[in-house]
């Protein structure tokens, strides 16, 4: 368990059911509450607007939809978050590039150092 995440709430969008439940075991060995999976847009917006959060892993393309409306979202709030894609930061729009971003297919260690530097938490 990763003592700095610890019970830190992290928002899952993801489409890939496969995809979210690894994610949400990667979350629970460091220790943090996985908050869905949303598998939709509306369902990651809903979430993102409705639960009080501590950072959150976006998947860039969710059924076919562009993730941005959650990115927005949960910036307006002050929440930080990491997208995650098979096409890596290049893919991201400019107004979205410089985001941390990790790509498919990610590894623990990837998942961790992208939240830890998206939440601002020192690795140790």
């Amino acid at each position: 368990m990763t003592q700095e995440l610890a019970g830190r709430r992290i928002l899952i969008v993801e489409d890939e059911s496969l995809v979210a439940m690894l994610l949400e075991t990667i979350l629970e060995d460091m220790g943090c509450t996985p908050v869905g999976p949303a598998s939709s847009i509306d369902e990651g917006l809903r979430l993102a607007t409705s639960e009080q959060l501590d950072g959150a892993l976006l998947d860039v393309n969710v059924a076919g939809r562009q993730i941005f409306p959650v990115a927005e979202a949960l910036r307006d709030r002050g929440v930080p978050f990491v997208f995650s894609t098979g096409y890596g930061e290049g893919g991201l729009p400019d107004e979205w590039r410089g985001q941390r971003t990790i790509q498919k297919p990610f590894t623990e260690s990837a998942v961790h150092e992208a939240l830890m530097a998206a939440i601002g938490v020192a690795n140790v």
